[in-house]
């Protein structure tokens, strides 16, 4: 694995993401946004013993790993599909860990052509490539309530109405075509902020086109129902939307008492915890990190083993 090859992603949180794993036992190990093989890479290296399941829905991605990780390919399945929809293929596996990296990769972003940016050629924002429903479809289809409705729950946009309000007016003249488009519009009517005026609303199409936040919910659910005694299972989340989710999951899975709040005493037996937090705080980039890779400011991760 010591080829050298030009690799178009820093992993966020490697060093925070390898210490969850730490005491992982043996058996398989299920990378679940494979991307371009940074954290698989890693988790190779340092467990010698483990095979690897990598998954990805973005087949430039995973096409990118495979050459990337070709020296171990003996250790490996890769696997196009939706990771939620992929896990439940592996009930009877032995189990060791379990990672989601729930963001866009740098070369997604950086990629004109796929319509993450903010000079985007594309109105696309698809992680997958072979799925029809893209941000052109969201854009110049849902009505203003639906726009007003994403961009305020995903983009936690304040200026959500208004923001619907203009794109459907606009619309109506000429249809959006790309994500520069886009953004040089919504940069024209709202007011300059210390990050591009339309960021929030380019975060909520995304959740809204992939479907992240459902995605994510499926994967923690999904996770559970293959899981075996000690493994280990971690999510990166980069905003406050997915860390939420991940948070009160795994809050629930540690409870030892689910008795109702107004129960006069324990009728439950007070072992019910599914999981033991391994950190019950987020970790979170070092200054080095912030340094070298300034996407992996927003970024946490957190993890729990089985019980």
């Amino acid at each position: 694995m010591d080829k050298k090859i030009n690799i178009p992603h820093i992993p966020v949180l490697l060093n925070e993401t390898l210490s969850l794993f730490k005491n992982m036992q043996d058996g398989y190990f299920i990378d679940c946004t494979c991307g371009f093989g940074g954290h698989s890479e890693a988790i190779l290296k340092t467990f010698p013993n483990i095979k690897l399941i990598a998954i990805d829905q973005d087949i430039d991605a995973l096409n990118f790993a495979k050459k990337r990780l070709e020296p171990v390919k003996d250790r490996i399945e890769f696997v196009h599909s939706r990771s939620s929809e992929a896990l439940l293929n592996y009930k009877d596996r032995k189990i060791a860990g379990i990672l989601a990296d729930i963001g866009v990769s740098s070369y997604q972003l950086d990629q004109r052509s796929r319509g993450f940016n903010f000079e985007g050629e594309t109105l696309d924002m698809r992680m997958n490539q072979s799925q029809e429903f893209s941000a052109t479809d969201v854009i110049n289809q849902y009505s203003v309530n639906e726009l007003e409705k994403i961009f305020k729950e995903y983009g936690e946009e304040r200026y959500a109405k208004k923001i619907a309000l203009k794109i459907a007016e606009r619309r109506k003249e000429k249809k959006f075509t790309s994500s520069k488009e886009l953004a040089e519009f919504i940069a024209s009517f709202i007011p300059r902020r210390k990050i591009h005026p339309a960021t929030q609303v380019f975060q909520a199409i995304r959740i809204e086109v992939n479907q992240e936040l459902l995605e994510l919910q499926r994967i923690l659910e999904n996770s559970l129902k293959i899981a075996n005694e000690g493994t280990i299972l971690s999510i990166i989340t980069f905003h406050s939307l997915e860390d939420r989710i991940v948070k009160n999951t795994f809050r629930e899975w540690s409870k030892n008492c689910i008795c109702q709040p107004e129960a006069f005493r324990c009728e439950c037996g007070n072992n019910n915890a599914k999981v033991k937090l391994i950190n019950k705080k987020p970790l979170v980039a070092s200054k080095e990190e912030l340094l070298n890779n300034p996407r992996s400011r927003s970024a946490k991760v957190r993890g729990v083993k089985f019980l």
